[in-house]
């Protein structure tokens, strides 16, 4: 068996990659949407509007809202094309 000699530069490089590949990963985390679906507070929060704005967007079909039980469901995909568009 082989004896390898690790400097402080050699770990110092694999810091500096362990460091990017985590980046790497934490960037693709953050893109995906917890959940496919949102409630009407959460939108309102993300988008900083009133509830009448909310519904405003609903009815002039900048947003579709899905109401199921009584509760209006956005989906996620569609709150980030409309932040991007801001």
């Amino acid at each position: 068996m082989a004896t390898e000699i690790i400097t402080s530069e050699d770990l110092q490089q694999f810091r500096i990659q362990l460091l990017e590949d985590f980046k790497l990963l934490l960037k693709d985390y953050k893109e995906t949407p917890r959940k496919k679906w949102l409630k009407s507070f959460e939108v309102m929060t993300m988008l900083n509007i009133t509830k009448n704005t909310l519904k405003t967007y609903r009815t002039t079909g900048i947003l579709y809202g899905k109401k199921i039980g009584g509760i209006y469901y956005y989906a996620y995909q569609e709150i980030q094309e409309l932040l991007q568009k801001k």
